[in-house]
């Protein structure tokens, strides 16, 4: 650093030492729990705390802004200056290693070597010519070479890379570090999944390159252009179907703090035309229109496929308005009844699933051994030998099997209970039922612009009579006891059932953290240090600092999640033995239930760590 702060030069006598010191004064400076936005705590610093020998806080400012422009700023300050430190050490590292004043040269293509050899005489040739329409001829002299003459530039490139495979060797031996650091990264970060596009675009690219080898980029977005649109939906669902599963690997892998479900990928992955094909093929139903107006233009665009986007709107905004208002009345009667189909499919219960009996119990605990023992059955013939030895069964042995079922079935009811105590849709307004009923022609009115039309439209309803309100008023009345009457209908006194909620006994000794992440999550949430969060930043904060979190360190929270498994089936056998002979057979059995179920998990988790 020299007295102007100036970027790094040997001339001004700037050294690293210096910059390093810069960074330590703001690390002292920084409060002990850094949690705010980098941006914040720059603002709030006191850089004449930072100043240093001969260096003023401003001139320590402004080394801090030039040199915090070469690193990614989305974290806190404190984790900004770690980053920066290590920058100063290694400023080549990732992306920026083939800035490295020893990193070789890559050969020039096949196709460049002609064009830099060609280049200057036609330039002088036609020099009326910009360097994109010089560009366009030499490349398409080129792909008109014969063969032979377009064996000397590649016999040129094979050389050149032989020496630089060599060069790369060497720069590797040389410079360990840089290399090390780069496959760390690939090592633990898994690599970023692609959209169904990109996937089927390098598909395709491999399968042009093994035809056409000097195909340029340009050529082989000229030959694959607007392929994708075209593709059939058969075809493009492949695509879909392969980057969803490469997105939920990749989340798993990169993200298991955040456990997001499969919407959540299908929403965050998929173009809006593909997800309708995914929800075709899946058989959902389409979203009903929302009024008559929107029916309306459904219904008229799948004619008007070859008008242009932009101009079908304004055509169904223009043909709507030369509708009768009878004809309005009856899109507007068809819609409200395709809406009250939907409720009623929305409301009305799946078909009760038949409970699992004992004897699919009992199949299902012996099926595993009995295909180890006998692997020459198939599985008609297992179903079939399972079912006799169920029939020879001892009563009391039967029991066992019995009281689980009677678990299960509990647990059934209570699901169904459960879909029955969802609140009903609440009654809508008189303004809200009008406003329903009009839209459409609001819509039309002023092309499309919803806020428009909302507005327009509660300024009509402040100024109408109250006479004309009545029929919606009367309408809103109808509605409020429609909600009324669903609302009582649930809250009617419901049967008593068994609740299917995991029984806890006394002395059951409590369930450990079942991987490595989970117990660095359970540690984050004792020690208070962020409780002033929300309860979700808190958990997106704890995910952040796991991945932040070195291998070793992950490593250590692992295994001291699996010596707590290891002790709580110790725990967890030593107190069933006890249970044995402490209670009825009856209560016993509900025990080994729960205890079973548990192992389970138990084993099962340890097995997938």
């Amino acid at each position: 650093m020299n007295g102007d702060m100036d970027p790094a030069s040997k001339e001004q006598g700037e050294s690293n030492d210096d910059l390093m010191k810069l960074l330590d004064g703001m690390k002292v400076n920084l409060p002990e729990k850094d949690l705010t936005k980098y941006k914040t705590s720059e603002a709030h610093m006191d850089w004449e705390k930072v100043a240093f020998n001969t260096y003023s806080g401003d001139m320590c400012k402004q080394k801090w802004l030039e040199l915090s422009k070469e690193i990614r700023k989305f974290r806190t300050l404190t984790e900004l200056i770690v980053d920066a430190q290590d920058y100063i050490k290694n400023p080549y590292k990732g992306k920026k290693l083939k800035k490295h004043p020893d990193f070789p040269k890559k050969p020039l293509t096949p196709y460049f070597r002609f064009f830099m050899e060609k280049r200057a005489k036609y330039a002088k040739l036609h020099p009326e010519m910009s360097n994109l329409d010089l560009t366009k001829i030499l490349s398409k002299k080129y792909r008109e070479l014969p063969e032979r003459k377009k064996e000397k530039y590649v016999n040129d490139f094979h050389k050149e890379k032989e020496t630089f495979v060599v060069n790369m060797s060497k720069f590797k031996e040389d410079h360990p570090d840089l290399v090390e650091t780069k496959s760390k990264k690939g090592s633990n970060v898994p690599e970023k999944p692609r959209t169904p596009q990109q996937l089927w675009y390098n598909h395709e690219k491999k399968a042009l390159l093994k035809i056409h080898p000097d195909a340029t980029t340009k050529d082989i977005k000229d030959s694959l252009g607007k392929k994708w649109t075209q593709l059939s939906d058969k075809k493009r669902l492949k695509w879909i179907h392969k980057s969803l599963e490469q997105h939920k690997e990749y989340e798993v892998r990169a993200h298991p703090e955040l456990n997001l479900t499969e919407g959540d990928i299908v929403k965050t992955t998929l173009t809006k035309a593909e997800r309708q094909l995914k929800d075709k093929c899946d058989g959902r139903p389409d979203k009903p229109p929302s009024n008559g107006y929107s029916m309306f233009c459904a219904e008229l665009m799948s004619s008007m496929k070859d008008v242009p986007s932009t101009e079908r709107m304004v055509m169904c905004s223009q043909r709507w308005k030369l509708l009768k208002q009878s004809e309005k009345d009856a899109y507007q009667k068809r819609c409200e009844q395709v809406w009250a189909l939907q409720m009623l499919l929305n409301t009305t219960p799946e078909k009760p699933k038949r409970p699992i009996s004992a004897m699919f119990i009992f199949a299902e605990e012996k099926r595993p051994k009995l295909q180890q023992e006998r692997p020459d059955l198939s599985d008609s013939e297992l179903t079939r030998l399972l079912a006799r030895m169920w029939n020879d069964l001892s009563d009391k042995k039967k029991e066992k099997y019995k009281n689980l079922e009677a678990v299960l079935k509990a647990e059934s009811e209570k699901r169904g209970k459960e879909e029955k105590g969802k609140l009903p849709d609440p009654p809508k307004t008189a303004q809200d039922i009008w406003q329903h009923s009009v839209i459409g022609d609001y819509m039309a009115r002023f092309k499309n612009d919803r806020p428009k039309a909302e507005k327009a439209m509660e300024a009509t309803w402040n100024t109408m009579e109250k006479k004309e309100k009545i029929m919606w008023i009367k309408k809103a009345a109808e509605d409020q006891k429609r909600y009324e009457r669903d609302l009582s209908e649930m809250r009617a006194p419901p049967a008593v059932v068994a609740s299917g909620k995991k029984m806890k006994f006394d002395g059951e000794p409590k369930k450990p953290p079942s991987n490595g992440y989970q117990k660095f999550s359970q540690e984050m949430l004792s020690n208070g240090e962020l409780n002033h969060l929300p309860m979700k930043e808190r958990m997106g904060e704890i995910g952040g600092r796991w991945q932040r979190l070195p291998q070793k360190e992950k490593d250590r929270y692992k295994k001291i999640a699996e010596e707590k498994q290891k002790q709580y089936k110790v725990q967890l056998e030593q107190w069933l033995a006890v249970c044995r002979y402490s209670s009825s057979q009856r209560f016993n059995m509900q025990i080994k239930y729960c205890v079973k179920k548990t192992l389970r998990r138990a084993f099962q988790t340890n097995f997938e760590m």
